[in-house]
């Protein structure tokens, strides 16, 4: 045996220095995904509780480091445009009538909330965390007074049809100077007397790009030097 690795040796050499080769790349590869996944954030907006209208709205923090909630903004495409809000700060302005119910319920999930801090959603939310910052159907309402829509239930009046509703989540993670954020979009279904809500993609959409987040550092911008937080823009042709 020995005579034939003596014969063999640079074969043998060469081999060695190649299995060697190949520990490392993946030993080296190993210790970059760990970086990778330690460095990426990962957000996640569901439903909870129930799977209509009235589910709660869910921010799940997947990443490895806490994460700083900055801004929350809820889109309403409707039939006569889309109308934006920065439901961030909590607000019962758009409940009011026949809607205290709807505000009874509102609050008692404000207190149950592990970070609503004086009626905002603002603040850090810790590796594994998760907070509702209200359900579905008390958002609509709030965007649709904002828009100017009046509601019958879950339903708007005067021929308007609701399309979608969008959650955006604008956050600092760890040292990162840039904000990151997270999107995911649900789309109306009419249910009568009731409304169903279904998520339009099956997963949460980050927004972690570096073209991203400069768009949210401009959509930062845009909030705080607007006195009125809603935009209605015109409908889609």
């Amino acid at each position: 045996m020995f005579d034939w690795l003596f014969e063999h040796g640079d074969d043998v050499s060469v081999l060695t220095d190649i299995g060697t080769l190949i520990v490392w790349v993946v030993y080296a590869q190993l210790l970059y995904f760990s970086f990778r996944r330690q460095r990426r954030p990962r957000l996640l907006i569901n439903r909870g509780r129930k799977k209509d209208i009235d589910a709660l709205c869910i921010i799940s923090n997947m990443s490895a480091e806490p994460v700083f909630i900055q801004h929350v903004v809820a889109e309403l495409e409707t039939s006569h445009g889309v109308v934006r809000v920065d439901v961030t700060d909590r607000t019962e302005s758009y409940q009011d009538g026949d809607e205290n119910r709807d505000q009874d319920a509102s609050n008692s999930s404000s207190e149950n909330s592990p970070i609503v801090r004086d009626g905002s959603h603002q603040g850090p939310l810790e590796p594994g965390g998760f907070v509702h910052i209200d359900s579905f159907d008390a958002l609509t309402r709030r965007l649709a007074h904002d828009g100017g829509f009046e509601m019958e239930g879950h339903q708007p009046q005067q021929g308007v049809v609701f399309h979608s509703l969008t959650v955006r989540i604008i956050c600092i993670y760890g040292s990162e100077d840039l904000p990151i954020g997270a999107e995911r979009c649900f789309e109306f279904i009419d249910r009568q007397p009731g409304c169903g809500l279904v998520p339009a993609t099956w997963d949460t959409k980050r927004l972690a790009s570096w073209w991203q987040r400069r768009r949210l550092c401009r959509e930062i911008i845009q909030l705080n030097d607007k006195d009125d937080l809603s935009t209605l823009r015109t409908s889609r042709p």
